[in-house]
């Protein structure tokens, strides 16, 4: 039984017994959702989610292209890949980089 972490998110249709788990386990969620790219799944549970945005310069009165990587946790019911767009929440800190989770896919 999934349960409800706060966010306008479809449920997963599987089924994990991961306790990192938003989900299905006892992590909450808080803070920054944001929406990125997938860009490695090599690690076990963890991708590498590549953000890009727009840095405001005011001595030009321009807009710069900036992107950053985030290293976020990736459950057995999300299970997402290099491609995707996924939204990540921001949660506790899981190890040295990663203080977020997958908690949608939502196109590959």
């Amino acid at each position: 039984m999934a349960r409800n972490i706060g966010l306008n998110v479809p449920l997963p249709k599987e089924e994990c017994e991961d306790v990192h788990c938003p989900f299905h386990g006892t992590l909450p969620v808080r803070g920054q959702v944001i929406t990125g790219k997938v860009v490695s799944d090599k690690m076990t549970g963890t991708v590498v989610v590549k953000r890009d945005y727009l840095h405001y310069i005011r001595k030009y009165k321009r807009y710069q292209k900036r992107s950053s990587t985030l290293h976020a946790h990736n459950p057995p019911c999300i299970n997402a890949h290099t491609g995707d767009t996924v939204r990540i929440a921001e949660c506790r800190p899981l190890s040295k980089t990663k203080t977020f989770v997958v908690v949608e896919v939502q196109e590959s």
